[in-house]
């Protein structure tokens, strides 16, 4: 997506170097296009929150906003140092931002680790600073935690798909796991873009290798 727009910068900006942003954050629409849910919080008592980097967000989005147990989602800026970037600034490499999926979902219907199974197999995670087609520090594979138990969760599931991984001729993850810091909702038009636009470009392709559910680490 953002290669189509000359965003190709494949290492991570330092903070000093990093484009000043602004205070006012980006206006969105109330209501989910989809699933007719608040796109911002507060959420409802009871909901989790994971946020998960694969790519171009158009078509991340979407895998999320159609499965069951999902309440919500949006298209987002995620892990870099610019307050409340554009998209344009985000595709400069200037930001350090990566693009992300916000996935509001209720525990008692899909798990987190469900959802990371979804994560890992939506996208090839061996690839660096790039997905496919689309390349730059944006696109890069992230899974930014909201707790503890996210952590594990998702250090556990990465460890268990790197050995799946490589014994089907991949190499190594290189998804960046780190706590969620500041998420900053992209511009109106990319929220639930592939609804508004069903032919629109998509970018999202996995590499076909199965990840392992409920597998600790040690057991893949």
């Amino acid at each position: 997506m953002g290669w189509l727009f000359g965003g190709n910068k494949t290492s991570m900006v330092r903070p000093e170097d990093a484009l000043p942003g602004r205070a006012e954050p980006m206006p969105v629409p109330d209501r989910h296009a989809v699933l007719d849910a608040p796109l911002a919080p507060p959420y409802a008592p009871g909901l989790e929150v994971a946020d998960f980097g694969l790519g171009c967000f158009w078509g991340a989005e979407r895998i999320f906003w159609q499965t069951p147990g999902v309440v919500t989602t949006a298209a987002g800026y995620q892990g870099g140092h610019t307050p409340n970037p554009t998209y344009d600034e985000v595709c400069s490499g200037l930001t350090g931002h990566a693009e992300v999926v916000r996935v509001v979902f209720d525990p008692a219907k899909v798990s987190y680790e469900e959802l990371l199974k979804i994560f890992w197999e939506a996208h090839d995670p061996t690839q660096g600073m790039r997905q496919g087609n689309d390349v730059g520090t944006q696109y890069r594979s992230a899974i930014y935690y909201h707790s503890p138990e996210q952590q594990k969760a998702a250090e556990t599931s990465r460890d268990a798909y790197q050995k799946v991984l490589k014994q089907a001729g991949y190499g190594d993850i290189t998804t960046e796991l780190a706590l969620a810091g500041p998420f900053y909702f992209a511009e109106e038009y990319h929220q639930q873009y592939l609804y508004k636009v069903p032919n629109g470009y998509c970018g999202i392709g996995g590499t076909g290798v199965t990840c392992p559910v409920g597998l600790t680490s040690g057991e893949a």
